[in-house]
């Protein structure tokens, strides 16, 4: 079981924050939260591709030196 995050919008679309990956189809149970969504959702939406280019050993290095102690 995996618990995913994801936004329904007003008109009932249900609008997954990360990409999600399976072998076959499969059920899914929908809870719906009473806030809204904090974070924009452009942004939570980019943060995964951004991830893929930020998080990389050479991205470290060149900014090693902003991170005191590290």
């Amino acid at each position: 079981m995996q618990t995913i995050e994801a936004v329904i919008e007003p008109n009932g679309e249900v609008r997954l924050i990360e990409p999600v990956h399976v072998l076959s189809p499969r059920r899914a149970l929908v809870t719906i939260l009473e806030e809204a969504p904090t974070v924009n959702g452009t942004a939570r939406l980019s943060e995964a591709a951004l991830g893929e280019d930020w998080n990389r050993a050479e991205e470290d290095a060149a900014w090693a030196h902003l991170q005191p102690g590290k």
